[in-house]
């Protein structure tokens, strides 16, 4: 058996594909099955160590991709997706896959018309609230379609749509041991907030946390994910700005953090500070830790809002919107929320009922089963 995965420019897109995998793998060894080959189509590799850990193929595939903003590349992107499609034709006739799962995203449009040219069956996850616009189009021409949010079950036929939720890598789902691992450096004698922007980091959200450090260092400690290329100047701006070696010593930043650091950070939080892609709104409720929310703003990506809006109508959340997002107002809701022992607990069990569980072993599943049948 082949399966074709496809999908990526962001980890968004590309983990839960990596997610799958492992399901698919965990199946295959429970059941004495024969392991499928894997390959991943797209661009460029994203992440060529996961793929190489986990034994999938890289097959180069050209692409566009249609920004929200101006830019002269939206005149020259179309043609790529067009010879895109060509050599996707090319490489699917060679590889021949069972079937083919997509993520979604720019990556993913001249293989999914590549492989229903071929009748080759399509899965499409879509991570979002409301899909976007490469999902729209796979999705008409899928087979099966899984989706994390219950309310973007209205965009798609209901005939072929599932609710899985978001799939997870393993070291995500692991369970941490009950004391702080040394790799973070943290204590646990005084609450944690742990910090995400991203796997590029969030250069506002860093202002905004640089402000109130010498406020919140009082009465917590912060573990922060500043993003690989900020991270040297805004460790260099904390020892100019926390002069005191007490309260230095309960900041830990990193530029990036591991895929168990980033497990140790959300085990070990009382509070998570974020923003709002899927794959991190669903990593936080799997955890059942309380989350503030601040979101790209919507001229950028859409997406984020209304991810971020949908989770906190469960009570798991608050949004704050990045134009209003000010040290004060951080601050202020950090106390609100940590100080609140009720507030926590009513959070923590809306943040637990939100997200389905073994999402990738429903998808991996179902795409074993069109494997074998094909």
């Amino acid at each position: 058996m082949r399966i074709l995965l496809t999908g990526g420019g962001s980890g968004g897109h590309f983990y839960p594909l990596i997610a799958i995998t492992e399901a698919i793998d965990e199946i295959v060894v429970q059941n004495s099955y024969k392991r499928p080959e894997f390959f991943y189509i797209g661009p460029e590799p994203y992440d060529q160590k996961n793929l190489d850990e986990h034994g999938i193929t890289f097959v180069y595939c050209p692409s566009g991709k249609m920004r929200r903003y101006f830019s002269f590349k939206n005149f020259i992107d179309p043609f790529k997706v067009f010879a895109g499609f060509f050599v996707a034709l090319y490489k699917l006739y060679v590889i021949y896959p069972d079937v083919v799962m997509s993520k979604g995203s720019f990556t993913s449009v001249p293989i999914v018309l590549a492989a229903w040219f071929y009748r080759i069956p399509i899965v499409v996850h879509e991570s979002d609230v409301k899909p976007g616009r490469a999902n729209a189009l796979g999705a008409r021409l899928a087979a099966y379609i899984a989706i994390s949010y219950p309310t973007a079950a209205e965009f798609f036929d209901p005939k072929k749509t599932t609710l899985t939720g978001m799939p997870m890598r393993t070291e995500l789902l692991a369970k941490q041991p009950t004391a702080p691992v040394s790799s973070l450096g943290v204590t646990g004698t005084l609450p944690i907030i742990s910090i995400f922007g991203g796997s590029l980091g969030a250069e506002h959200i860093n202002s905004i946390v640089l402000q109130a450090l010498p406020e919140l260092l009082q009465k917590y400690e912060i573990v922060h994910q500043t993003g690989a290329a900020n991270a040297v100047l805004v460790t260099a701006a904390v020892d100019e700005l926390i002069v005191d070696p007490n309260l230095r010593s309960r900041y830990h930043p990193f530029g990036f953090l591991s895929v168990e650091g980033i497990n140790a950070a959300l085990s070990y939080a009382s509070l998570i500070i974020s923003r709002a892609g899927s794959g991190q709104i669903f990593e936080i409720a799997h955890h059942g830790t309380p989350s503030i929310l601040i979101p790209i703003l919507a001229e950028v990506s859409h997406d984020q809002e209304h991810n971020a809006l949908t989770y906190a109508r469960t009570g798991a959340a608050i949004v704050i919107n990045e134009n209003n997002a000010t040290p004060h107002i951080l601050i202020s809701e950090i106390d609100r929320i940590i100080q609140n022992p009720e507030l926590c607990a009513t959070m923590r069990g809306a943040a637990k009922g939100f997200a389905p569980l073994n999402a990738g072993k429903t998808i991996g599943t179902l795409l074993l089963d069109i494997g074998y049948s094909h």
